[in-house]
């Protein structure tokens, strides 16, 4: 069973009081059950116990006590002879007429809606599937002529590339996952960016690394002081990095900085590993960036989940040939391979890439210029960047309101991720990531959403809201 312990919890708690007029114990609680929703305290986790939190926090034991009460007459809470409390989710209740599921809209995610005849090319990867029947569909790197395509399409984007140096993986979590068990041993050191992709620090935790942020802002992007000194001081087994249209901030490296980084990482023994799911999502500039290793050592990480469907589970790493022969021999532990019918269906869809990405770059640069108009003329005092590509804007709302911004729009039926979820212990409560990859209509509902959750807190404290056991 995992623990949380006091001094954890407390930094996941950074600043839970900052601009809450309710009860500390409410205060409290609100915090606590958006970590359990947001899944920054996993399912089933124990949380310490009230008098060692009381302690960590500077505050009375009562305080906690009834927190926790309230955390359990809600259903976020489970207390167990023996056992302490252990984080869960309310049991599904009934929901009103008014206030069904389908009316919440969900902007916690970065994604595109299914491209325009996937259908029809499922179909046609089904026609084909017969005459993949005769083997045992059991390929730890993939199908052939998938990995030639990939192979090429890197290929015609300036980085020369065999189909060798391709593994196939079910999305780009997977590769995550699976790079971080292989080249990551407990207790080393894995550089990472802050703000970043959640789920990358997840895989890299589950390997036992141990976290060296490096910083990235939307004024100045990476702070380049502290990626050098990161590099030269830890000397990080793995480096995790988006250097190009990052989640969430939509910055990109330049060609100087990724060739200096590169060089600092191969004098260190460090492994680059680039997630460049977002890489080929620009809106202004129709130039692509060259791969992070036209510039020097490193392994890549694609997939399609965020330009052709998130529901195909297609992802790759590109990686030279020892690596992948490596990663082909760990996978079985996870996994047995990649679905053969959607790597096929992949494979038809490479040849047409460039026009999916034109697809996508026009969807992409209006729904950016809508939000962007929508959001300033609702909320004139936040600061909305304009990212040059990628599929969010990390807007910083002047005030460190993220969680009770987030907690107060799942009453309006609007589910976002609260800032701190991209960051490490507790930091970005500034900051709130919103999607701009949804329809007009949606993102209209979605600030109207934000601009009453917004009233709710200049009303007040958040009241009991019962809702939060209903979305799960």
């Amino acid at each position: 069973m995992r623990a949380l312990s006091s001094r954890v919890l407390a930094s996941l708690l950074s600043g839970w009081r900052d601009s809450a007029s309710a009860p500390a114990y409410i205060a409290l609680a609100d915090r606590i059950r958006l970590l359990i929703l947001d899944g920054r305290i996993p399912i089933g986790t124990r949380l310490p116990a009230e008098r060692d939190l009381a302690a960590q926090l500077g505050i009375s034991r009562t305080t906690v006590s009834a927190c926790y009460t309230r955390l359990r007459r809600s259903g976020f809470l489970d207390s167990l002879r023996g056992s302490g409390s252990l984080a869960r989710l309310p049991d599904r209740a009934p929901l009103p007429v008014e206030r069904t599921m389908a009316d919440h809209l969900d902007f916690s995610k970065a994604a595109v809606t299914a491209l325009p005849g996937i259908a029809e090319a499922a179909q046609r990867a089904v026609a084909e599937l017969p005459s993949h029947l005769g083997g045992t569909g059991f390929d730890p790197v993939g199908l052939p002529a998938l990995r030639v395509a990939l192979a090429d399409r890197y290929t015609a984007r300036g980085l020369r590339t065999e189909p060798g140096q391709i593994m196939v993986t079910i999305g780009a979590q997977h590769a995550i996952a699976l790079l971080s068990r292989a080249l990551l041993a407990r207790g080393d050191s894995a550089l990472v960016e802050s703000p970043s992709y959640p789920h990358a620090y997840e895989a890299l935790a589950l390997a036992g690394a141990r976290p060296v942020p490096v910083n990235v802002t939307t004024d100045d992007g990476w702070d380049e002081a502290g990626l050098e000194q990161a590099l030269r001081r830890t000397s990080p087994a793995l480096a995790y990095l988006m250097p190009d249209f990052h989640n969430p901030t939509g910055m990109s490296m330049t060609a100087a900085l990724k060739e200096r980084m590169l060089g600092l990482a191969l004098a260190q023994g460090t492994t680059v590993v680039a997630d460049e799911t977002m890489a080929e999502l620009a809106i202004d500039e129709h130039d692509r960036p060259l791969p992070l290793a036209a510039f020097g050592p490193a392994v890549l990480i694609g997939s399609v989940g965020k330009t052709v469907w998130g529901g195909l589970r297609i992802g790759w790493i590109r990686a030279e040939r020892p690596l992948i022969q490596r990663l082909a021999r760990i996978r079985s532990a996870g996994d047995l391979g990649t679905p053969v019918v959607e790597q096929l269906l992949v494979k038809n869809l490479i040849d047409g890439y460039d026009s999916i990405l034109e697809l996508r770059r026009g969807q992409l640069r209006a729904g950016r210029d809508h939000l962007e108009r929508v959001l300033t003329e609702a909320f004139p005092e936040w600061i909305v960047p304009r990212p040059a590509g990628g599929l969010t804007t990390w807007v910083n709302l002047g005030a460190p309101i993220s969680s009770q911004l987030t907690l107060a729009a799942r009453g309006e039926g609007l589910l976002l991720a609260a800032g701190p979820r991209f960051g490490i212990d507790g930091a970005f409560e500034r900051f709130l990531r919103i999607p701009f990859s949804y329809s007009a209509e949606e993102t209209d509902r979605a600030v109207a959403a934000l601009s009453a959750a917004m009233a709710s807190l200049a009303r007040g404290p958040l009241l009991d809201q019962s809702f939060l056991a209903e979305v799960v």
